[in-house]
């Protein structure tokens, strides 16, 4: 298989703290040495949130801008990915940082439950979300949490809601969510093949599923996520090191499917997210 593997890293998210594993990168000085390194692993999108200095997740724009020139500075080339998930705010404050124009967002088309609440993502607010990415010109990434969001990603995209190329993430093993199971996976990436063909695909799962279905996705032909955001241990006995540490290892399962790992122009040039003048 050819196909180059576009390898996202998840560099920080909004519950990870420094006590879970202290390579979690909370500052944004952190967040960039660490990028860098996960980059140079071979990472060419950045997922990115924010943080306050107690470690309490923010939406702050001024610091999503801080974060975004440091990494065009030092990862020239690579595609970044700003989350407007539900923990680091509410309503339209969510999308505050859209108008710096990163390349890509994060974007959930529906609500589902999380392991003590409703991640709620009413109609409205998706609607506003991707309005403004439209006219910022960012490119979504759909996390789907479940089936339906996989469906109204696509509906979205037919009607011209979406900005860009569609590009769907199946989001795995969040509690009370979709589980990592094999089954369903396989039955996602029938779907979107049949129902959005011309469409990019990625998969993430969470803690002890991250390296399943890391596996899942490259052997699949698919892209995929890693980082500490979204998992902080090498195995039950070993904390990761660094969010490089997860990218290198899901290289070597591309290494083991014969996949190249994409470069950041291999990467832009997929998902039609040119580098901005």
């Amino acid at each position: 298989m050819s196909t180059p593997c576009i390898l996202c890293v998840a560099i920080t998210g909004s519950l990870p703290t420094k006590d879970n594993n202290p390579a979690v990168p909370i500052t944004i000085s952190e967040q960039i040495e660490s990028t860098h390194e996960a980059f140079e692993a071979g990472a060419t999108i950045c997922h990115a949130h924010v943080r306050n200095d107690d470690q309490t997740p923010s939406s702050d724009p001024q610091k999503f801008e801080r974060l975004k020139e440091g990494l065009e500075k030092h990862c020239p080339g690579m595609i970044i990915q700003f989350s407007t998930g539900g923990r680091s705010g509410a309503g339209k404050a969510r999308g505050g940082m859209l108008p710096l124009a990163p390349d890509m967002a994060s974007l959930s088309v529906g609500s589902n439950n999380f392991p003590t609440r409703v991640y709620e993502n009413p109609p409205d607010l998706v609607d506003w979300l991707a309005g403004e990415m439209r006219t910022h010109q960012v490119t979504p990434e759909v996390e789907a949490f479940d089936l339906s969001h996989i469906l109204n990603a696509i509906a979205l995209h037919k009607s011209g809601a979406l900005y860009g190329k569609l590009y769907v993430q199946f989001v795995m093993g969040v509690k009370n969510a979709m589980p990592a199971d094999k089954e369903v996976f396989d039955f996602y990436v029938d779907l979107v093949k049949r129902r959005a063909p011309d469409a990019n695909w990625c998969a993430a799962g969470i803690g002890a599923n991250q390296l399943v279905v890391n596996e899942w996705a490259i052997a699949a032909g698919g892209h995929t996520r890693a980082g500490l955001e979204d998992n902080v241990r090498l195995d039950r006995n070993t904390l990761a090191p660094s969010n490089a540490a997860l990218i290198r290892r899901a290289a070597e399962l591309c290494e083991k499917y014969e996949r190249p790992v994409a470069t950041w122009q291999q990467a832009r040039e997929i998902l039609d997210v040119p580098l901005r003048a």
